[in-house]
């Protein structure tokens, strides 16, 4: 007995220490942080510092009150985008419902861009689907009528080795608004081309769910299409292993397609110089393939030292032979951060993209706060020729945005700046400034009428404010000077800021409502000088931490000196910022509630302010 007993306890230890040892291997050989920046969620920017040159722009802004400013049909819940870049033009995707998650009708929507920042209106590419009525969905409850299918997509877009660009998406059914459709039991996956003109080929399916009845499609199947390049590109993507992984969460449950039949959702993979493949699920779940996603080294395991929640974590290769992560590092959405890697593996910093949340405007179903669902450009789907990183995420599952980031990503300015905007190079003045820009409160070099170009902020956003920002030379002791031309006085804020390297401001200039300027005095506010419209006012403040004091000057006015309303240890950022700062959405606020209230005055656009910036000069004293 005691013989027996010995043998199992033997295997049983020989079973922990060959676990132990692939555990050990696996965190050798898998994506891991090993920096030290951690994101504080008590502030939406978490205190981090910003990746140099960051343009976030937002493409779409939901409107129900105005749908001719925003997707045409004044839906609110917008999600899910999808990035490709292909005959010289960045394309996204992304799906869209009325008002909220898993709640029908839904449709893809489409928009292109020549440049990344300004985008055409978006177009309907996957339509609403009509499910028809006596549907029943297996092992759910209820029998469809007037039921319309839910989009989802995991993988956006396809080329093919002829060159040709494809978008995909995926018809699932929710009975309703807290049934999954992405439970294996959908319609399918749809396919279709996107031409160089800019039109459509017809929808096929490439995919049916089995529980699906094929008689009842609208759209035929891929293999009844005259049109060869096409039967040819679904043939390539169903034998693409790296491919059909992303539709694992929607596929069938038993799908032979899919080579790791686990519920690991939101799949992004990159390669490694040996050819190995790392890929990465939401909660920074990763693992690596030595075969081309045929298998994988291990089961996906929680990226050592990441912190990621349930949104999606992105992984690219740079144009500098470096890699990308950028995800949210919190159990929360936001901040949206990027983190970067030498060898592929091991990620050593943690850099701000996206540091702002707007107001949710309209109430839905699963609504989450923050920048999310971040996706790039997969390594098949095009190569923008700047070298920089393109991302597309939804904001509040709401408004559409996309960010680029400079290669090579970095923190740190050491020069001091001389931005004197109409001397800069066309297409380059805001080459180290990160920008905030929306539809309806833009931040844009502007050339006006005299055809002088300023850096212009537009602000006719109720719930919004355009945003710039300078990274600049550490300092504790230093000189600023800035020229602005407000056009109005008598509506509209300028607030500028000098912050530390996380964000932290210690002193705060405002150009007011009522006409003057003024500082932000502890918890009261001083006056410094008035300003009138159409004139340019020219600030002086030069910065000491020792003593904890600035003084100011406007035009010719008298200098004066004042005190930090907030220590810092230095000086590493300045911001311009048409509003006030935020700071709700915080952790303890409630997530999204069953009644779904929308603000007040949604569809209201308040008096244009515009405030114009002519120079920003810095040095250290």
């Amino acid at each position: 007995m005691n013989t027996l007993l010995n043998i199992k306890e033997s295997i049983l230890a020989a079973a922990i220490t060959i676990a132990s040892c692939t555990t050990i291997v696996a965190q050798n050989d898998t994506v891991k942080y090993v920096g030290k920046t951690l994101s504080n969620i008590d502030y939406h920017h978490g205190q981090l510092s910003p990746a140099v040159g960051v343009h976030a722009t937002q493409i779409m802004r939901a409107s129900r009150e105005h749908p001719e400013k925003a997707d045409g049909f004044g839906w609110t819940y917008n999600h899910q985008p999808m990035m490709a870049y292909w005959n010289n033009t960045f394309y996204l995707h992304y799906l869209s419902d009325p008002s909220g998650e898993h709640i029908p009708p839904s449709q893809t929507l489409i928009m292109t861009s020549k440049d990344g920042n300004t985008w055409t209106k978006p177009k309907v590419i996957f339509p609403i689907y009509h499910i028809p009525d006596g549907w029943k969905k297996e092992g759910v409850e209820g029998v469809a009528k007037n039921l319309d299918a839910i989009m989802h997509q995991r993988m956006g877009f396809y080329t093919s080795s002829d060159k040709k660009l494809y978008a995909l998406g995926y018809y699932g059914i929710a009975m309703d608004e807290k049934d999954d459709p992405n439970d294996g039991k959908g319609i399918g996956r749809v396919i279709r081309e996107i031409k160089k003109d800019g039109s459509f080929g017809p929808i096929y399916f490439i995919r049916y769910n089995k529980t699906w009845d094929k008689s009842k499609s609208v759209f035929p199947f891929y293999t009844q299409s005259k049109d060869k390049y096409l039967k040819k590109a679904c043939a390539e993507i169903l034998s693409k292993p790296l491919v059909v992984q992303q539709w694992v969460e929607e596929a069938d449950r038993d799908d032979e397609l899919i080579p790791l039949q686990k519920p690991y959702k939101a799949f992004s993979y990159y390669h490694l110089p040996n050819g190995n493949v790392v890929g990465l699920w939401k909660h920074a779940l990763t693992s690596v393939s030595k075969d081309g996603g045929k298998t994988w080294e291990y089961m996906p395991l929680r990226a050592p030292g990441f912190v990621n929640s349930n949104a999606k974590i992105w992984g690219q290769k740079t144009s500098d032979s470096r890699y990308a992560t950028l995800y949210n590092p919190s159990e929360y959405r936001w901040p949206l951060a990027i983190s970067t890697s030498d060898d592929g593996l091991n990620y050593k910093d943690l850099l701000l993209v996206h540091g702002e949340i707007s107001p949710m405007r309209y109430g839905g179903n699963y609504k989450s706060a923050g920048p999310q669902y971040v996706r790039g450009i997969t390594e098949d789907n095009g190569t923008p020729p700047d070298g920089k990183i393109w991302v597309g995420y939804s904001v509040n599952k709401e408004d559409i945005w996309v960010a680029s980031i400079p290669v090579p990503v970095t923190s740190v300015v050491k020069e001091n700046v001389n931005d004197v905007f109409n001397n800069l190079l066309n297409g380059e003045e805001l080459k180290m400034w990160n920008t905030y820009d929306l539809s309806w409160a833009s931040a844009k070099i502007e050339k006006k009428a005299d055809g002088v170009k300023w850096l212009t902020l537009r602000d006719h956003d109720m719930f919004d404010y355009s945003r710039v920002e300078r990274v600049i030379p550490f300092a504790q002791k230093m000189e600023a000077t800035f020229t602005v031309k407000p056009e109005q006085n008598n509506h509209g804020v300028l607030q500028v800021e000098f912050q530390n390297r996380q964000g932290l401001p210690a002193v705060r200039l405002v150009f007011d409502s009522n006409g003057e300027i003024t500082a932000k005095n502890g918890a009261r506010s001083g006056g410094v000088a008035k300003y009138e419209a159409g004139k340019e006012y020219t600030v002086t403040v030069k910065l000491d931490v020792k003593t904890r004091s600035y003084t100011i000057k406007v035009n010719d006015g008298k200098e004066s000196t004042r005190i930090f309303y907030a220590p810092v240890d230095g000086f590493e950022r300045i911001m311009f910022r048409t509003g006030e700062q935020r700071y709700t959405p915080n952790p303890d606020t409630a997530p999204d509630t069953e009644d779904y209230d929308d603000l007040k005055n949604t569809g209201m656009e308040i008096p244009e302010a515009v405030f114009n910036i002519k120079s920003l000069v810095t040095k250290k004293l």
